[in-house]
């Protein structure tokens, strides 16, 4: 993926952990040969020495790579580098990622990224389907992409594909989306660690000798909502390559689903054992998981109370002391007190401000 915007870099910081191999870069340089052209200008700025290129056990960073790569992008003006019989010009992932920003949810984000994925090149399709609580986005190769390119290429390209379609969907609801398992068609590569640790460790490990790429992961991710906006995509798109290395630490799923129960259940979760065991887990393993997310129980059952408070007091006409009852509080005193401290106002004024009510009774 990268932005529409073409600005050749000059130089490449080498910190960082060298993790990323050096078959992916000789993949670049592969390409510009291909179209008879030189890579002498893009090695430089990612600080590679040409003859490190053929040395298998070597590795580099993740940003001499992203520097490598978007170098590759503009001055090939591909950015599928030359895997596919089409080339992709510059900012056609950027323009992928720009018509799923509008979904709803992750689900529909992905199916639409998918479908339009096939109006750049026909020489793949990728397809995202569920089942048994799985989702699973797999890519069906229509052509030998080896015999367009070479092997060395063919891989690389599934292996972009996929682990660019997980970083954007990671980045569209941002949260860590844990993968349960990857797969390759193509026989395990030398550095195969490394390509378990661009996919983040999946559960089920990376798989090789597949018969079709693919990864998958918990389909309850799909239900997420989007939040990013355009401005969010505008920035996004201006590197937007580390998509593809760089790690997300928090996993919004448990938050989503601990919402889900109070807004749905919540006479069923009145404490965090009855919560815990409706959503099939210890409450000590609950209140660790929603800690490393960045939130707490009692933070969200809070936030669910004040929305579901403000809702009443907007839509109904019901006496404060009914609303304090209905959003789990003893008396209106101390909904008063709790919602002065959520919203800066006492309930009245936040129903006053809001005028005359239209709905309920």
């Amino acid at each position: 993926m990268a932005s529409r915007h073409r600005s050749t870099p000059t130089i490449a910081p080498t910190h960082g952990m060298a993790a990323t191999p050096m078959a992916f870069a000789r993949v670049v340089a592969e390409a510009y040969a291909r179209r008879g052209m030189s890579s002498a200008a893009a090695l430089v700025a990612a600080q590679i020495q040409p003859q490190d290129l053929q040395i298998e056990t070597a590795s580099i960073t993740a940003r001499q790579f992203e520097t490598l790569s978007a170098a590759a992008m503009q001055e090939l003006d591909d950015e599928g580098l030359g895997a596919f019989r089409r080339r992709l010009p510059w900012g056609s992932y950027g323009m992928l990622a720009r018509a799923s920003l509008t979904a709803p949810t992750l689900g529909i984000a992905l199916r639409r990224w998918c479908r339009h994925h096939g109006l750049l090149t026909d020489d793949i399709r990728l397809q995202l389907a569920t089942a048994q609580g799985s989702a699973t986005v797999r890519i069906e190769e229509a052509v030998d992409l080896a015999a367009h390119s070479s092997a060395q290429a063919r891989a690389f390209c599934l292996l972009h594909v996929l682990r660019n379609l997980h970083g954007l969907a990671c980045w569209y609801v941002e949260s860590r989306i844990p993968l349960a398992g990857v797969a390759f068609p193509y026989p395990a590569p030398a550095h195969r660690a490394a390509v378990d640790l661009v996919f983040q460790q999946p559960a089920g490990g990376v798989r090789f000798g597949a018969t079709a790429a693919e990864l998958r992961f918990d389909a309850r991710y799909l239900q997420l909502p989007i939040r990013r906006d355009e401005r969010a995509m505008r920035q996004m798109l201006q590197r937007a390559l580390p998509l593809i290395v760089l790690p997300w630490r928090r996993d919004r799923l448990l938050v989503q689903q601990v919402r889900q129960v109070l807004r749905e259940r919540p006479e069923d979760a009145r404490n965090a054992s009855e919560l815990a065991q409706l959503l099939a887990t210890s409450a000590r393993t609950l209140h660790r998981q929603l800690r490393d997310e960045g939130a707490t129980l009692q933070g969200l059952k809070d936030e669910h109370r004040r929305e579901h408070a403000q809702e009443l007091l907007l839509r109904t006409r019901q006496p404060i002391k009914q609303v304090a009852a209905r959003v789990g509080f003893r008396n209106k005193k101390s909904f008063a007190r709790a919602f002065k401290n959520w919203t800066g106002q006492s309930p009245g004024q936040f129903r006053d401000a809001a005028g005359p009510s239209t709905h309920g009774p």
